[in-house]
């Protein structure tokens, strides 16, 4: 493997790195980091937590040292939070030339693209495992989990991922009354009050994040050594960007997905994406039934406590700030819904009563007599 040295970075940049713990460039680095520098248009497709982002910070903040001058480039990120960290990491990189602000640069024409060539999706550093566990179970389970990684570990830090931001409120409610230093992030949430959770989190204030998907792309958490998913991901890639929070920059971590009866065929779709098997992790079944009846009381008294809330109002509130941001009218919005569940509803009685009609007259069918031999035989001749 190559040295940043020799991929054509300046040596104020190597000892940079070095500072910040980056001896050796990861694959993507190496061979993105020359074709940048070279001015070339370029694409990289690699692993979760292989070292994209400094793929292309590197050359841009060299680029820029060589001509200081006014704006040098525009970052485009696919969420907030993501656009965060990156300025994070321009700052931090090009701390000698005092940079304040970054880039993305997106060309069109014929850009160098260099892929993986791994047969798997995540990396080998990760221990992949599921949980097989009836619906009605399932928060048992994640109590159980979380206890005991708390108990042997009590310096890991853990992210666990679910499907809607009232579930995610819900289950912060519920392990905090379990005594776990908990905290939430999800999209319900002012963005002032996001960046605060998740710095509480990077610095170990709190050790259990839960989330949505909205922390499930590019947050660089390199703490976290456990990732839990509450829920199955409906798609496998958002799977991989889940999991992809923890076994970050060559370091080990464990991934543990909840599996119901339900979500089996999901599992299916996401072990072959990824070319590999998920393994069973174990767990004493006795222990879990301990505290079931618990759980589900707690989690129950805490589903009664928000309902009591405007936290179902809030939501709709930040829906209709959301379409007015899209330039639409949310009344208009409102109403073209209602109208389409109207002629869906009418689509569906259609459907059922040319179903009933159908179905009478197979019914009538079968109960007709066949008719006289003598005819049959007539007809046959």
């Amino acid at each position: 493997m190559a040295d940043f040295s020799s991929l054509g970075l300046s040596d104020w940049l190597v000892k940079q790195c070095k500072q910040l713990g980056v001896n050796k460039p990861t694959p993507v680095q190496e061979n993105c980091i020359p074709a940048i520098l070279e001015g070339r248009d370029c694409m990289g497709c690699a692993k979760t937590g292989s070292g994209k982002t400094a793929a292309f910070v590197l050359p841009v903040v060299q680029k820029l040292s060589e001509d200081p001058y006014g704006i040098f480039c525009l970052v485009l990120t696919p969420t907030r939070s993501l656009a965060y960290q990156i300025a994070e990491q321009f700052r931090v990189l090009g701390k000698p030339l005092g940079l304040r602000d970054c880039i993305v640069n997106i060309a069109m024409n014929r850009p160098f693209f260099w892929e993986s060539t791994s047969e798997t999706r995540t990396v080998e550093e990760l221990d992949q495992r599921y949980v097989l566990t009836p619906e009605k179970v399932k928060d048992a389970y994640l109590v159980h989990l979380i206890q005991k990684f708390t108990d042997e570990h009590d310096d890991w830090s853990i992210m666990i991922f679910t499907n809607t931001c009232k579930n995610c409120q819900i289950l912060t409610m519920m392990l905090r009354e379990f005594n776990f230093q908990t905290i939430s992030l999800h999209s319900m949430m002012k963005q002032k009050q996001r960046f605060a959770n998740l710095a509480k989190f990077k610095a170990s204030v709190f050790k259990i994040l839960i989330a949505t998907d909205v922390a499930a792309r590019g947050l660089d958490i390199p703490t976290v050594q456990v990732v839990i998913n509450h829920n199955t991901p409906g798609l496998p890639k958002i799977y991989i960007h889940r999991v992809g929070r923890t076994a970050r920059a060559g370091r080990h971590g464990v991934s543990i997905t909840l599996v119901t009866q339900y979500d089996i065929h999901l599992v299916q779709s996401i072990e072959e994406l990824i070319q590999t098997k998920l393994k069973e992790y174990p767990v004493v079944e006795k222990e879990v039934l301990k505290i079931l009846t618990q759980v589900n009381v707690t989690r129950r008294q805490c589903e009664i406590k928000l309902e009591s809330t405007d936290f179902d109002e809030k939501k709709e509130i930040n829906k209709r700030k959301q379409l007015i941001l899209e330039g639409k009218d949310p009344d208009l919005e409102a109403k073209r819904k209602a109208e389409l569940e109207k002629i869906q509803s009418q689509k569906k009685k259609f459907k059922q009563r040319i179903q009933e009609t159908i179905q009478r007259y197979k019914t009538h069918e079968d109960r007709k007599p066949p008719p006289p031999l003598p005819v049959v035989s007539k007809l046959l001749q």
